[in-house]
């Protein structure tokens, strides 16, 4: 008959299990969408912009294609990645390759990095890097090593270090926090407990990301700590308030919540997309259990407003997300 659609079954005779995969695939919901930022905002993004043409700098924001990169470049935020370009681990939610042995490190890099850091003309500077499990610190001496230059170079330029769980070496992790110039220390959890196995790679769990948020409150008491959940790989809703509940159990300052999206049909496909009332009521409950600063929507990712969430923790106002882009 013309014009009805084959069942399911008979679509997807003869297809690879890839282009099962990508035949499955969700589609985005309607809500899934950014704006332009205006006035002010768009002036500080086109500076950013402009600079890092001109110096042709390399960004977490431009290379992960990041939806939010108007909004961010437009607060004077931005994200650079240190450590190399391929992880020692193997985690099905994220687009970073996966080598077992990789490149040494770049001894050059802190000094590279506080270049692009000054030349690119943001306030606040979030360095995020891979794990490297290879090394006995897991690379904690080198993250050191580029926030001091950083800071050498542009003391009013704020700090957050998003680091690797460092294998769960208390003392790199010490050796890395002691009277380093920082804002904020982040490290995500990732996911519910419940999904470890089935969402990180088999050397990281909730438990130990716990400790090394937990230790670096207590190596560092004066700075802020941070964390990140994704939704949509498997939890429920009543899993992610639990999580919280731990998270803030160890003290944690800042949490960002956001939508997870599969990067390739070879990751872990999408389970679910909450809507935006799920997110506010996610937002609304983590403030009661005493979350400093909170950004809680689809297209939140753990570095989304990180100045914004660092300011609010520190009194300034609530780090609004979903549906206020408009405004920016």
């Amino acid at each position: 008959m013309q014009g009805k659609r084959l069942p399911i079954a008979r679509e997807s005779e003869g297809l690879s299990a890839m282009e099962r995969r990508k035949q499955s695939r969700k589609r985005l919901p309607s809500w899934f969408k950014t704006y332009l930022p205006t006035g002010e905002a768009q002036t500080a993004f086109n500076d950013v912009r402009g600079n890092v043409l001109e110096h042709q700098l390399n960004t977490v924001c431009q290379e992960a294609r990041c939806p939010n990169i108007h909004d961010c470049w437009g607060r004077g935020t931005a994200t650079f990645m240190v450590a190399g370009e391929e992880c020692t681990r193997a985690c099905r939610f994220c687009a970073v390759g996966t080598v077992k042995t990789p490149p040494k490190l770049d001894v050059d890099e802190p000094e590279n990095l506080a270049e692009a850091v000054d030349l690119m003309g943001v306030t606040h500077a979030v360095i995020t890097c891979v794990n490297r499990d290879e090394l006995p610190d897991g690379g904690a001496s080198h993250y050191r090593a580029c926030l001091e230059a950083v800071h050498r170079r542009r003391p009013d330029v704020g700090l957050e270090f998003l680091s690797s769980d460092l294998d769960g070496n208390i003392s790199a992790l010490e050796s890395l926090l002691k009277g380093v110039e920082l804002r904020v220390f982040a490290h995500n959890v990732e996911c519910v407990p419940r999904l470890d196995k089935q969402v990180r790679d088999h050397r990281a769990s909730f438990n130990q990301s716990l400790t090394i948020l937990r230790e670096a409150k207590r190596i560092r008491p004066d700075i802020l700590t941070k964390s990140s959940l994704m939704v949509g790989v498997g939890e429920t809703d009543e899993e992610i308030i639990e999580a919280m509940q731990l998270l803030r159990d160890a003290d944690v300052d800042l949490l960002t919540i956001g939508q997870y999206l599969a990067p390739s049909p070879k990751h872990l496909p999408v389970d679910r997309f909450p809507e935006p009332e799920m997110f506010s009521l996610w937002d609304q409950v983590a403030r009661e259990l005493g979350f400093k600063a909170v950004a809680c929507g689809p297209l939140v990712r753990s570095s989304y407003r990180a100045g914004l969430l660092y300011e609010e923790a520190r009194g300034g106002p609530v780090t609004l997300t979903y549906g206020d882009s408009e405004t920016l």
